[in-house]
């Protein structure tokens, strides 16, 4: 993520996504003949880095291009397009490895380079390459975004949802098990989040746009808490099922204002960079979740609802507490970004 990151800051938005999507084109066709373990882990690993490549220069084209005004329906559109995507994925996914999996991961390629060609012929660069002020000595990077503390309390608070997030992939199956419920119940909880995000996620920016983006984010991540919660009292199907409305519908407002505030946030200058610090919370909640999680329900039993609930609570409040330090700081940099543009006006 980091990687990407900081070669769409300085390649370009394009050169990164198409460099990572042929990279992993060639990755999945070489996984699909591979059958020496050691060769597999090594190539998993490297699809592992080229897949995460491209989420910091696809947002940061998003902000390039998109007024600030509509960049909340920009970045819902693209949670909607991504679920879509991933619920389409799932359902071909499984019809190809009953078939063969060596065609599962030929179809992934094909379907890769198809991407890199689009992106190749059909995106233009978005990165406007801007000389570095005079006097300055040294150029920001990954270090301005990681000591910028208003982005890195945010990117706590983002990290905290994430965990709540996991849940769903990583603990809840076995807390299912646990309850005596069928592989096939945890399928239909997935896919009602699913179906969901699909439906009403468009409707989301028009809902939440005379609100406060902390506000907002407050309130996705309580009614998360609350979902995810109401699991420690979860002993049948119609109960997991109710619960995940409530959380899904948290997913869904909690999505665009999470990336307009990243975006709104990041100097123009560190876009990408300031992406691949916010999206590495995601594959951070990865290891976290099952690691800690694991153990959470093995002693704790239905307790861990509870603990996770709690962190959903906390993040809800220091959502509140830290919206308006960021609001100063964003209004901030737009009164610095209208001096700018009125001296260059000035200046013709």
């Amino acid at each position: 993520v980091l990687l990407g990151g900081v070669l769409a800051d300085r390649w370009g938005r394009r050169a990164t996504l198409v460099a990572a999507h042929l990279g992993a084109a060639g990755l999945m066709v070489a996984l699909a003949f591979s059958q020496h373990l050691a060769v597999i882990a090594v190539l998993a690993a490297l699809v592992g880095v080229v897949h995460s490549m491209p989420s910091p220069a696809f947002v940061a084209a998003i902000v390039d291009v998109v007024p600030e005004h509509r960049r909340s329906r920009a970045f819902n559109l693209q949670f909607w397009a991504f679920n879509l995507g991933m619920a389409v994925a799932s359902l071909l996914a499984g019809v190809l490895a009953e078939a063969s999996f060596v065609a599962l991961f030929l179809v992934d390629a094909a379907a890769t380079l198809t991407a890199a060609a689009i992106i190749a012929t059909k995106v233009p660069e978005t990165l406007v390459r801007r000389r570095p002020a005079a006097g300055t000595r040294r150029r920001p990077g990954l270090r301005t975004a990681l000591t910028d503390r208003i982005f890195v309390v945010f990117v706590g608070l983002t990290f905290l949802l994430a965990v709540l997030t996991m849940q769903t992939s990583t603990i809840m199956p076995l807390a299912m098990r646990a309850d005596g419920l069928r592989p096939s119940a945890y399928g239909m909880v997935v896919a009602l989040g699913g179906a969901l995000i699909v439906l009403g996620q468009l409707f989301v920016p028009r809902l939440i746009e005379p609100y406060r983006k902390a506000a907002v984010l407050s309130v996705s991540t309580g009614l998360m808490a609350l979902g995810f919660g109401a699991l420690a009292l979860a002993d049948d199907l119609p109960v997991y099922l109710g619960a995940a409305v409530v959380w899904t519908i948290g997913q869904m407002l909690a999505a665009p204002p999470n990336a307009q505030i990243n975006a709104d946030l990041a100097p123009p200058e560190l876009r990408a960079r300031y992406q691949s610090v916010f999206y590495l919370t995601f594959p951070a909640a990865s290891f976290v979740a099952p690691a800690l999680g694991g153990l959470s329900l093995q002693y704790l039993g239905e307790r861990h609802w509870l603990i996770v609930g709690g962190l959903g609570l906390v993040a809800a409040i220091g959502h509140l507490l830290a919206g308006p330090p960021r609001e100063r700081r964003v209004a901030s940099r737009h009164a610095e970004l209208d001096r700018d543009a009125e001296s260059v006006t000035a200046g013709r």
